[in-house]
């Protein structure tokens, strides 16, 4: 087996966690972080939505130590290929599009980082959701504090999930 098929897996292996990857793109998407969250409903908006529910399913992938971190980078490499189909739809062509999803893999670690810390009490989750999600542009307190409430909740269900639950994309209600 080559070295990349050791560190990224089968495609078959992607394949098992398409579910996991379309339920958080589902969550992502629900209306409720956009019409009550004041979640800009645009293409930045989105993906930061789709950000910040990815983090809080890696970080409950995390939480399982090395039974979870196959599953985290597979599911990572679907948000690549997503994203990457994504930039090609609305017509980024073939010579910059790398350059953007580097872009938004750097994006995309910077959020979990803070998030991770958020999450586990290291900093605030409002910082955390103002600077990324809102892009430093804080929404109405109440709907800020309604978005910190409902990520809270969703990562507490979600660290009370079984692991298999979460792979197989059971995610619990935001």
């Amino acid at each position: 087996m080559s070295f990349l098929k050791k560190l990224f897996g089968e495609k078959d292996e992607r394949l098992a966690l398409a579910p996991l990857y379309q339920a958080v793109v589902a969550r992502a998407r629900e209306p409720f972080w956009y019409a009550q969250g004041g979640v800009p409903d645009t293409l930045d908006g989105r993906f930061d939505m789709i950000a910040v529910i990815l983090s809080t399913v890696l970080i409950r992938l995390e939480s399982e130590g090395e039974k979870g971190m196959g599953p985290a980078a597979l599911v990572t490499e679907l948000f690549i290929d997503d994203m990457d189909g994504q930039l090609r739809q609305i017509g980024i062509g073939d010579i910059v599009v790398g350059k953007h999803v580097g872009k938004m893999m750097s994006a995309l670690g910077g959020r979990l980082s803070a998030y991770r810390e958020a999450l586990t009490g290291g900093i605030s989750l409002d910082a955390a959701l103002t600077r990324n999600l809102y892009r430093g542009e804080a929404p109405e307190p109440a709907e800020l504090a309604l978005v910190e409430e409902r990520l809270r909740g969703f990562h507490r269900a979600l660290m009370a999930s079984p692991f298999d639950r979460v792979i197989d994309g059971v995610l619990p209600q935001p």
